[in-house]
């Protein structure tokens, strides 16, 4: 599925996200050379694009193509993800005694979850930089995303997942056509065999955040929060992180929003991040507890990411928000994913069902007012978890 709206990029170039040393646009960079952190794009400081220019335009993520690195839109890879829908919690709300309660729900998205996103993003860029083969180290759902983009351009994928993920990962990944390589280890043993793949095959590695275009699709969740909010943000927003990129990617289009002026730099919301005890390296790391802990496997994939690449960026949006870090434990995150679907008719992924875990426990630690208003990200359906949500 692709636009036949011809829409120009602003992207001028790719810096360091620590040092801002400039990086060009138009060679394959993965992360930066100088200081081995993440790279971001950067847009033309004379920006004249217009909120009011986004009427009438495509209801996916690319409507915000002035704003993504993309400059040639034939090399442009969509299955026509994004613009997932803003949704009341007026049951959950009233049970719990919040003012005003919602959530994103990114299971709306193709593959079912926010990672399709990042992969669209990335296998574009990829087709624009003459790219035929990309490698993926993965949780779970970034590996499906990634090898149904890799057939909808005519791409080799490889995808590397632990031998622990559910099945229907496993399965999603090969009715797509690519080569599934199962590893006895969590997703940092994954991106270690990905490295060395790379080396051997020069095939693209979409290891999270070690390459730029995978954030500048997940940015566009930011923009998708305020266009349908009507420019008013919430106060707080709840994200259930592992490698952190939509987190970052959310604050990265609030910035670029207020440089053009779209939104009001003076009411940013609060950003939580939340894991689960098993695996919460982020939480320590906000903390300032470097010494951490043993990382373990969790019911939630996504979460089970032992070594955030991007964890610098990651504490500093938790910072700069006056956030807050959590933890929260197996059994909490599973039941609230069963109890917010049953309310709600939504379906909410164990990473999802985190969120409200994470938001009840702030509440009780007078972080949050019930009167604020509260949206959670749902980052993928239920569909794939079935095995751990039943009962």
């Amino acid at each position: 599925m692709e636009s036949t709206l011809q829409l120009q990029s602003l992207a001028t170039d790719l810096a360091c996200s620590k040092c801002g040393e400039r990086y060009g646009l138009n060679a394959i960079q993965y992360f930066s050379t100088c200081c081995e952190k993440p790279l971001v794009v950067n847009y033309a400081q004379e920006n004249t694009f217009s909120k009011s220019e986004l009427d009438g335009r495509e209801n996916s993520m690319w409507r915000y193509s002035e704003m993504l690195p993309l400059t040639d839109n034939l090399n442009r890879v969509s299955l026509g993800e994004g613009m997932t829908p803003i949704l009341p919690m007026d049951r959950i709300a009233k049970k719990y005694g919040f003012t005003n309660l919602s959530v994103k729900d990114e299971g709306q998205n193709p593959t079912g979850s926010f990672k399709a996103r990042g992969l669209s993003m990335a296998i574009s860029m990829a087709k624009e930089l003459g790219i035929g083969e990309c490698v993926i180290p993965t949780a779970g759902n970034a590996g499906g995303a990634m090898s149904a983009y890799c057939a909808a351009a005519g791409m080799k994928a490889t995808v590397i997942m632990p031998r622990h993920t559910p099945k229907p990962f496993q399965d999603e990944c090969r009715l797509f056509g690519a080569d599934l390589k199962l590893v006895d280890g969590l997703i940092d043993q994954c991106g270690e065999m990905a490295a060395a793949f790379q080396k051997e095959t020069e095939a693209f590695n979409m290891s999270t955040l070690k390459e730029p275009y995978r954030l500048e699709g997940k940015k566009t969740m930011g923009y998708e929060i305020a266009e349908q909010m009507n420019w008013e943000l919430p106060d707080v927003i709840v994200y259930p992180t592992g490698g952190g990129t939509g987190l970052i990617g959310i604050w990265k289009a609030f910035h670029e929003m207020i440089e053009m002026g779209w939104i009001d730099g003076a009411h940013l919301p609060r950003i939580i991040v939340v894991q689960s005890l098993n695996c919460a390296p982020m939480v320590h790391f906000v903390e300032g507890n470097n010494a951490g802990g043993h990382y373990g496997e969790s019911k939630a994939n996504g979460l089970a990411v032992p070594k955030a690449f991007g964890k610098d960026l990651i504490k500093r949006v938790v910072r700069e928000s006056n956030g807050s870090a959590i933890a929260v434990s197996e059994e909490s995150l599973l039941r609230n994913a069963k109890e917010l679907s049953r309310a709600e008719g939504i379906s909410f992924s164990p990473e999802g069902g985190a969120t409200m875990s994470g938001l009840l426990d702030l509440v009780t630690l007078g972080v949050i007012s019930r009167e604020e208003k509260v949206l959670l990200i749902n980052t993928g359906s239920a569909s794939k978890y079935m095995d751990h949500l039943q009962g």
